[in-house]
């Protein structure tokens, strides 16, 4: 992770470990198509690492602008409370550190046509 620019995927996390592969293989996807970009994997609880840890190690590694890719359908609670908590904080320990925070993937309409087509094909 010696990449000044990193992207976090930021997942909410659960107890069975087997729920974080479709994240895992968006990670990897994420990080074929940025190269120059070291594409990160968080979590919110449940499943390490999570994000104080992950923007903690990126900064030991030199990084200096972080953005969050909350891969949430919607803006609930976790996206519109949790999370700007968490940024915030981040923000107070690392000044200097750049962090974006984007809205949850779900409201992106590319996001939810990708979505409807998935659901399209299931019914031919």
């Amino acid at each position: 992770m010696s990449k000044k620019s990193a992207l976090i995927l930021f997942a909410h996390g659960a107890r069975d470990p087997r729920w974080a592969a479709p994240f895992q293989r968006l990670q990897k996807m994420t990080q074929d198509s940025l190269p120059d970009v070291s594409v990160e994997l968080a979590f919110l609880e449940f499943m390490t690492p999570n994000l104080n840890d992950l923007v903690t190690q990126l900064v030991e590694n030199g990084c200096d602008k972080v953005t969050v890719s909350p891969i949430f359908l919607g803006q609930g609670g976790h996206v519109l409370r949790d999370l700007p908590l968490i940024v915030s904080a981040l923000r107070e320990t690392y000044p200097a550190l750049e962090i974006t925070q984007l809205e949850a993937a779900g409201e992106d309409a590319l996001v939810l046509q990708a979505i409807r087509d998935y659901c399209v094909r299931s019914i031919s």
